[in-house]
């Protein structure tokens, strides 16, 4: 089975590595068609979307789905469809004096086949906004999404038969023997979007093809709440932030850092926030359950460890509700966890909080530079001063201001990791030019002085190359 699930992917690459060079700079009329089809496929089948990732989960808001993947692909379709004339056309770059009248172009052409290896926890937006700037710019596209989302992978796969031909467009399914086949083929470009330590090994697997790589990653992404923000926007955003998809979010708050001697008080306001977005947990529709039993296993051992090491732990269960076998897990708020425990130290990525005090402004920033440098970063105040030197001296794939999660959805502004929350970006136009190469292209005039600088050297080479001395 795994020599035929192998050479069923051979197969796939290699015939969309043919119809690439058939067709290597397909025209925006191509584009546009194939991008047409994509959104088409978004809007014919919303509800079999949404119905596939409620079961896969044991529970996900049909809300919860549209509103945090198929309107965000659906955006960047459109922003696609907008702009793609002008991300295509040749871009004029200057020409430095001394080669007038010649002329500098950019010319963006497609790199071929793109390789994409999309997770679990939002299954439909990281599989298509990605594949959404590869189509933009030209490519022919594998997708192999995870295995923790059969019913979505077999319905992704079916549906984009029907709506592409393989050799433009296809879905891989597979367990990890195919993902690691996958990420091992020598594709053009490849984007995979995990965790840090899987994302290594996709790293090193490209590596062996030289095949360029987007990580899209994790990590702990602070927020902080500054002694001027105002109080009850800030619980409420982070309560939504958090427990948004159970905190199976990339992007989500990992630990918030509060004024020191506030963080009693904050986590009193953060349970009643988050009491009020799910006054009931088990039968509530709008609450999302954990992917699996060993993810939902490894949260609640985190808990557990920094319980047993003396932690406040504030479960926020209004109803008092017994969660049975339905994978749901109560959002949880931790005080005083010990630095040296798997909660402070993993990316949580699930519905557990916790708080850190800090001194001063100098303190915060001290205690995220000495971790990695996370996906995001989010800050509440109004100190202008405090925020400024927040944004100069941390690092962190992106930012939002005085709210949650909000810079993901921004197509004017690249989405990315760095470090080990990820490498590359793309999202608009910056995903067009991940996928494309800038290909510098330098024309000649028929007079250009090119030919004065070659052999026999003499009178004339001095005095074309005095010239270029002065004009550079």
């Amino acid at each position: 089975m795994l020599q035929q699930n192998q050479d069923n992917l051979s197969a796939a690459f290699d015939r969309q590595k043919a119809a690439f060079a058939r067709d290597p700079f397909p025209d925006i009329d191509a584009r546009r068609d194939r991008l047409r089809r994509l959104l088409a496929l978004t809007e014919d089948h919303e509800a079999e979307f949404c119905g596939a990732i409620d079961a896969d989960f044991g529970g996900r808001s049909a809300h919860e789905t549209r509103l945090a993947e198929i309107i965000v692909v659906r955006a960047g379709i459109r922003h696609a469809l907008s702009h793609l004339s002008s991300w295509m056309a040749d871009k004029r770059v200057p020409t430095a004096m001394p080669f007038w009248p010649a002329r500098n172009r950019l010319v963006p052409q497609p790199l071929g086949v793109v390789g994409i290896v999309s997770p679990w926890n939002y299954p439909f937006q990281l599989a298509l906004a990605p594949a959404t700037a590869a189509l933009a710019a030209g490519n022919r596209v594998l997708i192999k999404p995870s295995e923790l989302t059969p019913r979505f992978s077999d319905l992704l796969a079916s549906l984009a038969a029907q709506h592409f031909a393989p050799d433009e467009l296809d879905v891989i399914v597979g367990g990890p023997d195919v993902g690691k086949a996958f990420v091992a083929l020598p594709f053009d470009h490849l984007l995979f979007t995990g965790s840090t330590t899987v994302g290594r090994q996709v790293a090193v697997a490209a590596a062996a093809n030289l095949t360029p790589v987007t990580l899209e990653l994790g990590g702990k992404s602070p927020a902080i709440f500054d002694p001027s923000c105002n109080l009850d926007t800030a619980v409420a955003s982070v309560a939504y932030g958090k427990l948004l998809n159970a905190g199976q979010t990339c992007i989500a708050p990992d630990y918030l850092m509060v004024p020191k001697g506030q963080g009693a008080a904050i986590a009193g306001r953060l349970a009643g926030a988050m009491a009020k977005l799910y006054p009931r947990i088990a039968d509530n529709p709008d609450y999302t359950a954990i992917i699996s039993d060993r993810h939902h296993a490894r949260l609640t051992s985190l808990v557990e460890e920094v319980r047993a090491r003396g932690a406040e732990v504030i479960e926020v269960n209004p109803a008092g509700e017994n969660f049975g076998n339905t994978r749901k897990l109560a959002p949880m708020i931790v005080r005083n966890a010990p630095y040296d425990t798997r909660l402070m130290q993993e990316e949580i990525f699930g519905p557990v909080l916790p708080i850190i005090e800090y001194g001063d402004v100098s303190e915060a920033i001290g205690h995220i530079n000495g971790r990695d440098r996370p996906l995001a970063l989010y800050w509440f105040g109004k100190d202008k001063a405090a925020r400024r030197r927040v944004l100069r001296e941390t690092v962190s794939g992106g930012v939002t201001i005085n709210d949650c999660l909000m810079h993901i959805a921004q197509e004017n502004q690249p989405f990315g990791g760095v470090g080990p929350s990820g490498m590359g970006a793309y999202h608009g136009e910056w995903g067009f030019r991940t996928f494309s190469k800038e290909k510098p292209v330098f024309v000649q005039s028929p007079l250009g002085a090119g030919g004065m600088m070659h052999p026999p050297y003499g009178a004339t080479f001095e005095r074309t190359l005095r010239l270029f001395k002065l004009m550079t």
